[in-house]
């Protein structure tokens, strides 16, 4: 029995290890897919945006429409920053106001072109945002472009159960066939020994 026993630890443990490596890749890939979609609606509307207040339009024509309520809508919102990161224009309104992400945010993205983070401007409150760039009088203002993250959020969590519940069934599966292999391999006879140690042929 306890020859059984650890032969089957022999079979399982490095194939559990395996098995559970790639279900963890396999999980991160997955999650880094939906994050990164997350981002494209407000990447497009980020840059129609800029092309728009290059072209001459006001920041108010730029960020028109229904205000956003960041603490409970999934609907995207637009900021307009002018070159002293004060707000020109926004759809985004949050306790009564319009919140800003941090100043190193928008200086990055004037730097670099543009810059894409998560950001949380209150308790449960978080927004995937994309920031970008355009030439105004006076320097470079940005704009603000963002959605909620819960809807996202929800669906990375059904991911990780279901994940998860696919993982610990395969550990189930895999350690019954470890199992089995060991009693099969456990009642092979082992060819009998002569005299000089030598394992004897039996005729057949």
């Amino acid at each position: 029995m306890r020859g059984t026993t650890r032969r089957t630890l022999a079979l399982f443990l490095p194939s559990a290890v395996v098995l559970t490596a790639l279900a963890g890749l396999v999980y991160v890939s997955v999650q880094q897919d939906q994050r990164s979609l997350a981002n494209d609606p407000q990447l497009q509307m980020a840059e129609d945006a800029t092309a728009r207040l290059s072209s001459g339009a006001q920041p108010q024509a730029v960020a028109a429409g229904l205000k956003v309520d960041l603490a409970t809508s999934l609907a995207p919102f637009v900021t307009v920053v002018g070159p002293g990161n004060d707000v020109l224009a926004s759809t985004a309104t949050l306790n009564g106001t319009t919140p800003l992400p941090p100043v190193g945010v928008l200086d990055a993205a004037r730097a670099s072109g543009n810059d894409t983070v998560t950001w949380q401007p209150a308790s449960n409150v978080r927004q995937a945002i994309v920031v970008v760039p355009f030439d105004a009088s006076g320097g470079k203002g940005v704009v603000v472009v963002g959605r909620s993250l819960r809807a996202v959020e929800q669906r990375e969590t059904v991911t990780m159960l279901a994940s998860g519940a696919a993982w610990v069934a395969t550990l189930i599966a895999l350690l019954v066939a470890c199992r089995i292999a060991a009693g099969l391999w456990g009642g092979v006879p082992e060819p009998e020994a002569s005299a000089d140690n030598t394992p004897s042929v039996r005729a057949a």
